[in-house]
C-alpha cells in the first residue's frame, strides 16, 4: 500500500496550490481519503475528506469555502485545491485512507477515526 503526496511548496498569502495524493495497493473506490495537516508545535488537524464510493465530501471550518477536495478514480488519486491561502495554512499536509462503514458513520467521525494507511507528507508554506 502506498499513498504519495505531491504539490506542496511555498506561496504568498492569497495564492493557490493543488496537492495530489496518488494511491496504490488497495481498492481505491472502497475507501475514504482525508487530508490532514500538522504545523510545528500544533496538533494534527483533519482538513477535508472524500468518500470515493459516493463522492460525499467534508471540510473543517478553517478551510471551508477555500479548499476543494476531489478524486480521479481512473488514476486512484485525490486532489486538494487550496485557494486564498493564509499563513496559518502553513503545515505538513498528509493524506490518509480509511475504510468507511457508511455515509453517516463517516460524516460523524472522519476527523477522529484511526486511519488505515498514511502518506509521508508534503510541506506547504504560506508567507505573508
Amino acid at each position: 500500500v502506498r499513498l504519495v503526496e505531491s504539490g506542496g511548496g511555498s506561496v504568498q498569502a492569497g495564492g493557490s496550490l493543488r496537492l495530489s495524493c496518488a494511491t496504490s495497493g488497495f481498492t481505491f473506490d472502497h475507501y475514504a481519503i482525508t487530508w490532514f495537516r500538522q504545523a510545528p508545535g500544533k496538533d494534527r488537524e483533519a482538513v477535508s475528506c472524500i468518500s470515493i464510493h459516493d463522492g460525499s465530501t467534508h471540510y473543517s471550518d478553517s478551510v471551508k469555502g477555500r479548499f476543494t477536495i476531489s478524486s480521479d478514480n481512473a488514476k486512484n488519486t485525490v486532489y486538494l485545491q487550496m485557494n486564498s491561502l493564509k499563513p496559518e495554512d502553513t503545515a505538513v499536509y498528509y493524506c490518509a485512507a480509511l475504510y468507511p462503514y457508511g455515509i453517516s458513520w463517516l460524516a460523524a467521525g472522519w476527523t477522529k477515526y484511526e486511519y488505515d494507511y498514511w502518506g509521508q507528507g508534503t510541506q506547504v508554506t504560506v508567507s505573508s
